[in-house]
């Protein structure tokens, strides 16, 4: 029972789950030859890759380009990356792995499809890193074909994303895209920071950055620029750059300020530059970017769901909508987001794409709905609110508003208020739980069930008997709630099914019954519990 409140966001999200990753040159893989047999095949392949490189497609690449990306068709490119990426088995990983520094291995099955999703982003990616002469080994392994080799590296699920560095593992942290993938195995590896010297070099390095933090340094020494480092350092996902030029500055930050250091982020959407004042920490800058990095209304995908889910904002918006809807509610969502930028996530969801939007409406009782849906989290309180009204931009607006200033109140599950006429066993909702169960002056005994509960349907023949058999007590009533569709604060539930006595004189307190026990017994526990509540009755007169 998930009520408003939950016990961690591992109950509201299933965490999707480690994308994919590899690929890279076997050059540096090869130590004293060990692996010289093995890999020669493979290594008059990467010859080969080479030299069509410098030979028929020869122009020049910049330090940032990957033009083979864009020049061949993704099949090619794919290829390529599939032929360059080490593949390792049982032989030869624990040679991998304890001779180089850094090995970004991948283990897989040849049937998982997030695998297969990935592959494009992890080809460009892979084509990146070598034309930026990274220092990591990047590996797969089929962890299907080889179990012991996946055992032996710690790989459990599929995929599993690993780097070792100096053969210990650290789980991949990074983002999904091909520039998020490469970004973090250069963090990764020794390269946080990105120094642009030229106006050309910066021009080349906006073709292949959409989003970036920048730093304008005179000379790139003292304490800020040791923050800037750190921070550069400690974050996964957003490639920093530096510079000591105005001009290059002017290029990659139009809107620079002159003052000196300079620390900034580039989006691209509408609020396309955002700047840190003064004081540049690396605390500071982490936080600045953890609050900035999101554009102002995120469209939720596969790809970019896991940062979504990792965000630290306490306060979340989610829209969900028809595609066309969306479009047209994006730039009035927006002009809300701007107003309550650093304070609340706003996120945007296809609502028929099944996988993101059905979790979180589920919460809500709405995931057959298709009509457009605003709900909301604040995780400093765990609770869950929804918004009732019609989803103007008057209305979303104000619904921020209370969720930023704590006046809204908590949402719960209802089903519509049933008759209950002649009924033995009353239904209970959300709506009537207060009146049936809480407030009126009798004991209760209340059937917590779902649908999906094999033992539920005994539990409740057995309720279903126990009326009958208690049939005509007026201090006695027998009820049941659906806790799949209906929530309130004060039922928790542990599991299903459950059994509830609440005595007339302490609903506060309820008395857990036995399910797997027989009719007899359960009726004797009730009939113990009736004569207790008779005893003190008279105690109190």
């Amino acid at each position: 029972m998930y009520g408003s409140k939950f016990t961690s966001r591992s109950l509201l999200f299933p965490l999707i789950l480690f994308l994919l990753l590899s690929s890279f040159n076997f050059a540096s893989v090869l130590s004293d030859n060990e692996d010289a047999d093995d890999l020669e095949d493979i290594n008059e392949l990467i010859a080969i890759d080479d030299l069509q490189d410098s030979g028929e497609n020869s122009q020049p690449t910049t330090h940032y380009e990957s033009k083979d990306f864009g020049k061949k068709s993704e099949a090619e490119v794919l290829s390529k990356a599939q032929r360059i990426v080490l593949e390792l088995n049982n032989d030869n990983t624990k040679r991998v792995i304890e001779g180089n520094e850094y090995v970004l291995v991948l283990g897989y099955a040849p049937w998982c499809g997030r695998s297969a999703e990935l592959m494009p982003r992890f080809a460009e990616a892979a084509n990146v890193l070598k034309g930026l002469g990274s220092g990591i080994v990047m590996a797969k392994l089929d962890a299907e074909r080889y179990p012991k080799a996946a055992s032996s590296l710690g790989i459990k699920g599929y995929p599993t994303l690993l780097l070792f560095v100096n053969g210990s593992s650290q789980p991949y942290t990074g983002g999904f895209s091909s520039e998020e993938m490469v970004i973090w195995a250069r963090k990764k590896t020794g390269s946080p920071v990105i120094r642009i010297n030229s106006v050309a070099e910066a021009e080349e390095f906006l073709k292949q950055h959409a989003m970036y933090a920048i730093g304008l340094f005179d000379n790139f020494e003292g304490p800020d620029y040791g923050e800037f480092i750190k921070a550069a350092a400690a974050d996964n996902e957003i490639q920093f750059v530096e510079t000591s030029s105005s001009e290059v500055a002017k290029v990659l930050y139009p809107v620079v300020k002159p003052t000196r250091p300079f620390f900034g982020l580039v989006k691209s959407e509408p609020e396309h530059h955002t700047s840190l004042d003064e004081n540049l920490t690396s605390d500071r800058i982490l936080e600045f970017l953890e609050n900035n990095k999101f554009p102002l209304v995120t469209v939720m995908t596969e790809l970019n769901s896991p940062k979504v889910y990792a965000s630290q904002k306490k306060l979340q918006v989610y829209v969900y909508a028809e595609a066309n809807d969306l479009k047209k509610l994006l730039e009035p969502l927006q002009e809300i987001a701007k107003k309550f930028k650093s304070e609340i996530l706003f996120v945007a969801v296809d609502i028929e794409e099944d996988n993101l939007a059905k979790p979180f409406l589920t919460l809500f009782g709405l995931e057959e709905s298709e009509e457009t849906s605003v709900i909301a989290f604040d995780y400093n309180s765990n609770s869950k609110y929804l918004l009732e009204s019609n989803p103007t931009s008057r209305n979303i607006e104000d619904f921020c508003m209370g969720l930023l200033q704590g006046t809204l109140s908590p949402y719960y599950k209802s089903q519509p208020i049933p008759e209950n006429k002649n009924a033995s066993v009353l239904t209970v909702v959300g709506k009537t739980f207060d009146d049936v169960v809480l407030r009126i002056p009798a004991n209760i005994v209340l059937e917590v069930h779902t649908p999906w509960c094999i033992t539920c349907e005994t539990t409740s023949k057995q309720v279903e008997k126990l009326a009958k058999h208690f049939k005509g007590l007026d201090n006695l009533v027998f009820a049941r709630i659906d806790a799949s569709t209906n929530e309130h604060p004060k039922l928790q539930v542990e599991d299903y099914p459950m059994l509830l006595f609440y005595p007339a004189n302490d609903k506060s307190n309820p008395i857990k019954l036995p399910t797997k026990s027989g009719l007899k017994d359960i009726a004797a526990l009730i009939n113990k519990n009736l004569k207790s509540q008779d005893t003190l009755a008279k105690d109190e007169l």
